[in-house]
């Protein structure tokens, strides 16, 4: 069923545990409906992301009703969410799409600029009753692994400055995480979240958990991480299970076999990381 994700974030700071949000690949219907399934089968609530850029293809408005047809065919509370929204105009589309949550990256802007704009959104979203995603801190997205690795770790003392302007409900921090596979292990900061916790008690976001040691996830949860954002991974399972589908499958020419096995197989992957978040049986 589609609602917004507050309610279940909030629950989820509050119990240690965080829900997943995948990357949908602008509106797929094998990766979203696999995604719905996993969570009604391990009974976890879930967000499916989209990203403006994977969105070009079909339309933002796809991704929505596409979205949204999914997750009313089952009972687990999804939402739908616009991941890095890099503007004013964008995060004003997606409301009025009916995105049930909305983020605003701000990251590249000095601190006083990105609350400024994450307050603006906020004030809009509140009307809709849409929860909103800010960042502090930005993310570098990797090229199969071989760019050097992230390492715009946020300041806490910057954290409390952005808050002390401007009330989003959630909040991703720049830890020295990153978009794509790593190169080698991941240098991640929890002491910054550490730091962080001492002066909020926001809903705090990983992103770029592909490929990120399990344990780091695990101990980032119990650090207040309610939420984490799983994307490169999806999107590679989803097409490493596809090929498998074209060797393997006497299919026949029909598309339909290969994204239904396709589909089915990215489920258990998708399960792997409800189980990783701890939100199987919250729902």
């Amino acid at each position: 069923m589609l609602t917004t994700n507050l309610d279940q974030i909030h629950k989820a700071a509050r119990e240690g545990y965080a829900i997943p949000a995948i990357n949908t690949q602008g509106g797929n219907y094998d990766i979203i409906m696999s995604i719905c399934k996993a969570a009604d089968e391990l009974q976890s609530p879930i967000i499916l992301a989209h990203y403006v850029s994977t969105g070009a293809y079909s339309g933002n408005d796809w991704f929505v009703a596409v979205a949204k047809w999914c997750a009313n065919k089952v009972s687990v509370p999804i939402s739908i969410h616009l991941d890095h929204g890099d503007g004013f105009p964008i995060c004003m589309e997606a409301l009025k799409l009916g995105f049930s949550s909305v983020m605003i990256d701000g990251s590249t802007m000095p601190i006083k600029e990105n609350a400024a704009l994450t307050q603006k959104v906020v004030e809009v979203a509140q009307c809709f009753g849409v929860p909103v995603e800010a960042e502090i801190g930005e993310l570098q997205r990797l090229d199969n692994g071989i760019v050097q690795e992230n390492k715009n770790v946020a300041d806490p003392e910057q954290v409390k400055q952005f808050l002390s302007m401007c009330t989003p409900d959630t909040l991703a921090i720049g830890i020295g995480n990153a978009h794509g596979y790593y190169k080698g292990k991941p240098d991640i900061k929890l002491d910054v979240l550490r730091e962080v916790r001492k002066f909020t008690d926001i809903p705090l976001v990983l992103h770029g958990c592909t490929g990120m040691d399990e344990g780091i996830v695990k101990e980032a949860i119990g650090l207040g991480v309610a939420k984490i954002n799983f994307g490169t991974e999806i999107r590679y399972k989803y097409v490493q299970h596809y090929e498998e589908a074209l060797r393997n499958l006497d299919h026949q020419g029909h598309s339909w076999k290969l994204s239904q096995y396709a589909s089915n197989a990215l489920c258990e992957d998708v399960k792997n990381i409800i189980r990783l978040s701890g939100s199987e049986g919250k729902a």
